[in-house]
């Protein structure tokens, strides 16, 4: 094998690994702000955590964060509005980012 193809695999590899991590990223922000969005309907326990795992299953409509937000801001009404999703979006996926970091 020729350093071309050993760097080659070497940046496929990472590439893969990369795609891996954002993917657990992404399904535990999700389902963190499953439960943030729970919380705010008044759900606990089994029906929290049910929820949760509607907003994590809500991703796989389409690519991208618009199919869960639609979801978690049609779910809240007027509970929470756009910025205030949008933000939670953000800031749970840096923690979600920590959590997975710190299990690796």
């Amino acid at each position: 094998m020729t350093t071309f193809d050993e760097r080659e695999n070497a940046f496929e590899n990472k590439f893969a690994h990369d795609e891996e991590l954002r993917f657990k990223a992404e399904a535990r922000r999700n389902k963190l702000l499953g439960l943030w969005a729970a919380g705010l309907l008044g759900k606990a326990g089994d029906e929290a955590a049910a929820y949760a795992k509607e907003v994590v299953v809500s991703d796989f409509e389409e690519a991208g964060d618009e199919d869960v937000f639609r979801k978690v801001a049609g779910d809240l009404g007027d509970r929470a509005d756009e910025v205030t999703i949008r933000a939670k979006m953000f800031e749970l996926m840096e923690e979600a980012k920590r959590q997975i970091m710190n299990e690796a």
